[in-house]
């Protein structure tokens, strides 16, 4: 795997004892959660990890002895946010409460990248009548945040759920409607957060409306209601994502199912060893990183209060990890 850019980035190779917490944490829960998606990684280096991992070997010693911690710089300043899997209230139907419509992803979407912009979709008539809808929610913001997190529960009036997640977009850049409002003079950037997003969605109708449509991204997701209630919403690796020890990467620095170790600094500092299972249209960056807080409102307010510096740093398999370094440094 190369980054888009590799000519900008550097890779510095580092010892365990540098990893500041390291000797701290729960080895074994990060080592099961590795395990969830380690097979589906094709690389033979990774591979062969994975057939050793399954055999139950002690998890820091694994950790330790076949990988080394890499930090990668790509000249921006590291950013830790937080995402969730939220609940809306809707119903497989259309009525004068449940009238926003979930999308499934149609065939022009796919071929065409860009493809409409937000505006587009949803002042015109190009999904009418083509069965489109997997449900109808009743809250445009809430449907908003929810293409945001990729993936969620719609409770329906009998009390059932549907599972949806994240199929595809439309292709354009996701602009933060968060900055915008700090751009504006409406907040400060400390006072931003999804909740104060919302509420001020709500009290502004019409200025709301436009300012959704200042992110011209679009995201259409797919039912995947067969994955149990227990467990996480599936990933961008097609996998259930776990609480506190999945996060989402730029998958042009980090690979897909790689370890990777979190030192987030701020309010409440974080040192943990997390695996890189999803990704998001706003992760963009070597040292950006979504950490997955879990299902509902309390996820959701621990997340969206989740902006916070420091660095992470990837494991990579020992010859992979030396690899990346330049002659003059080995």
């Amino acid at each position: 795997m190369t980054p888009a850019s590799a000519t900008d980035v550097s890779y510095e190779v580092l010892g365990f004892d540098q990893l500041d917490g390291w000797a701290e944490d729960d080895h074994a829960d990060a080592l099961k959660v590795f395990l969830n998606t380690c097979l589906d990684m094709k690389d033979p280096d990774w591979t062969a990890l994975c057939n050793y991992a399954k055999a139950q070997p002690e998890p820091r010693q694994f950790f330790e002895l076949f990988f080394r911690p890499v930090l990668i710089d790509d000249g921006q300043e590291a950013l830790f946010t937080g995402y969730f899997e939220p609940e809306l209230d809707g119903d497989r139907y259309r009525s004068a409460r449940y009238r926003y419509p979930v999308y499934k992803m149609p065939n022009e979407a796919l071929e065409s990248n860009p493809w409409l912009t937000r505006r587009d979709i949803l002042e015109g008539d190009v999904m009418a009548g083509r069965g489109l809808e997997i449900a109808w929610v009743d809250d445009p913001v809430e449907l908003f945040f929810l293409q945001i997190q990729g993936s969620g529960r719609i409770k329906l009036p009998d009390g059932s759920r549907i599972r949806v997640g994240y199929r595809g977009s439309n292709g354009h850049p996701y602009r933060s409607i968060g900055v915008e409002l700090v751009r504006r003079g409406v907040y400060q950037a400390h006072q931003v957060s999804a909740e104060v997003i919302k509420n001020w969605v709500r009290r502004n109708p019409a200025l709301g409306r436009e300012l959704l449509f200042h992110n011209p991204s679009y995201v259409f997701f797919r039912e995947v209601s067969q994955v149990p209630s227990d467990q996480g919403p599936l990933g961008a690796m097609n996998r259930s994502v776990t609480a506190m020890r999945s996060i989402a990467v730029d998958p042009a620095f980090v690979e897909l199912g790689a370890p990777v170790w979190i030192e987030k600094d701020g309010k409440n500092p974080l040192r943990r060893l997390m695996i890189a299972q999803d990704t998001g249209s706003a992760i963009k960056g070597a040292q950006r990183a979504d950490v997955f807080f879990g299902t509902g409102d309390k996820a959701g307010q621990d997340a969206g209060k989740l902006r916070d510096p420091g660095r992470m740093i990837v494991l990579m398999p020992i010859q992979r990890a030396y690899a990346l370094l330049p002659e003059s440094a080995l």
